[in-house]
């Protein structure tokens, strides 16, 4: 079972993340083949300052160190290091077809969000395809949002295979339903774009102040407050297994319980969960030498896997043209 999905570094990792690819993705490691990736081609999309690019780049691989992924038991790259993945992107592009990308949502959520849109950005889809494809994926851990993508990349995969022969492994999408969208301060979607996330590495200071500013209704503190839709609620749930869950949502519907109260609680349960990821991560931060060896070593390594059906592909619409 080959297991793929990659983070962009385009932001400072926060929950979301974590809870909707992260941690799943390195339980994975340890009994699946796992290809695991920092999307930096894919940032350009919104990232236009080389020097920004570069730190975010290896603070990413930085973060994905500290919070356990083992480069011996998975594949860890920098997606550029795999210059492969730009032409079997161009190879796919040819058996994409418009209405396909013009039905994504998330080309047309960003440019309502203020993003300048791009051709990068409404081909944003095809390039993903490229990196599931080009290692031969079964599952793509992702969130609820990033669903479309992976089926646009199975669309794809089938459109190819039907015109040029059996080439691509079809790949599913693998959501957490429990956890399938989670929630920033403002109940929106967590997302880096909408700056409304909690960041897992954040500052003692900066991280109280932003669960406090969590969006809470105005509910009195004599009265039942509502779980549905709460996003306090539903991030304090992240931390917790079934009973504990049940035991705070017994909580929020007993009068008495006051919002600022569980901010307070949820501050402490955040910092105590990452705190033996804080101390690794600084301990990598001081050898960086070290952090890019290890995402060269892991490009050679995939590139080997990669190497397989690029050259599948281009037989198959026929490039090999020294084979006749």
């Amino acid at each position: 079972m080959r297991v793929l999905s990659g983070i962009q570094p385009s932001g400072n990792l926060h929950l979301g993340n974590y809870f909707g690819m992260m941690k799943r993705m390195i339980e994975y490691q340890e009994k699946s083949e796992l290809f695991a990736f920092i999307v930096n081609y894919h940032a350009l999309t919104t990232v236009t300052d080389p020097q920004l690019l570069r730190t975010k780049t290896l603070e990413a691989a930085i973060d994905f160190l500290a919070l356990g992924l083992d480069p011996q038991k998975s594949y860890f790259w920098v997606q550029s290091d795999l210059p492969e993945v730009q032409e079997l992107t161009w190879l796919l592009s040819n058996a994409t077809g418009m209405g396909l990308l013009e039905r994504c949502h998330a080309y047309k959520d960003k440019v309502s969000k203020g993003i300048t849109p791009s051709h990068g950005l409404f081909a944003y889809p095809v390039l993903m395809a490229a990196d599931i494809l080009i290692c031969g994926s079964n599952r793509v851990p992702v969130g609820k949002d990033q669903k479309q993508h992976v089926e646009v990349a199975r669309d794809i995969a089938i459109r190819f295979n039907s015109m040029y022969g059996e080439t691509f492994v079809i790949p599913e999408a693998d959501i957490e339903e429990e956890i399938a969208t989670i929630p920033g301060i403002d109940g929106q979607k967590m997302s880096k774009s909408y700056g409304n996330s909690l960041e897992i590495f954040a500052e003692e200071k900066t991280l109280r102040q932003r669960i406090i500013s969590i969006k809470t209704d105005s509910t009195p503190v004599e009265q039942p407050k509502p779980t549905a839709g709460n996003p306090l609620f539903e991030i304090y749930s992240l931390f917790l297994d079934k009973k504990e869950r049940e035991n705070l949502k017994d909580r929020f519907e007993t009068p008495g319980l006051r919002y600022g109260d569980v901010k307070k609680e949820l501050f402490g349960v955040i910092w105590e969960f990452f705190a033996p990821y804080r101390r690794k991560r600084e301990q990598l931060a001081t050898d960086k030498a070290y952090v890019v060896g290890v995402l060269k070593e892991g490009a050679e390594k995939v590139r080997g896997v990669a190497a397989e059906y690029v050259s599948k592909a281009r037989r198959n619409v026929g490039l090999n043209y020294d084979d006749l």
